[in-house]
Parts: C-alpha cells; sequence; structure tokens
C-alpha cells in the first residue's frame, strides 16, 4: 500500500492519484464518483495549492457519475 500524497483525493474513501503534472492548460480528465461535492471541494484545495484554475462539472460520461475536470489556467 502506498502512502497518499498530498495531492491525492478521496471523495467516496478510495484513493484518486491525480498526474497533476502532466495537467497542461487546456487539458481535462474525468473523476468518476459519488461524492461530488466533497470531490469538488478537495480539488478547488489542490488547485489552490499548485496556483491552478479549475473548471469543474457534474458530468455522467459512459453511464457514470462525476465531474469532468479541465484546467483553465
Amino acid at each position: 500500500m502506498k502512502i497518499a500524497k498530498i495531492d491525492d483525493i478521496n471523495p467516496d474513501g478510495l484513493k484518486v492519484t491525480i498526474d497533476w503534472a502532466a495537467m497542461d492548460v487546456g487539458t481535462s480528465f474525468f473523476l468518476p464518483c459519488i461524492n461530488t461535492e466533497k470531490a469538488r471541494k478537495q480539488l478547488k484545495s489542490v488547485a489552490k495549492m499548485k496556483d491552478f484554475t479549475l473548471e469543474i462539472k457534474i458530468r455522467v460520461e459512459d453511464e457514470k457519475l462525476g465531474l469532468r475536470v479541465w484546467r483553465t489556467m
């Protein structure tokens, strides 16, 4: 088991590691999750640490609820 990093998130109780270094402006990813509000708060917290600006939308993709996250700056 790996130790959680400060920029990992866990909206539904499972650790999710995001490759923040690969998040160039204009890129996006889909985060399947049930607790979208907790995920949104965690993502905004990490973005603030990294001085990123994110656009976050609740979406259903491939019949899965989650968040689509874009780095806008």
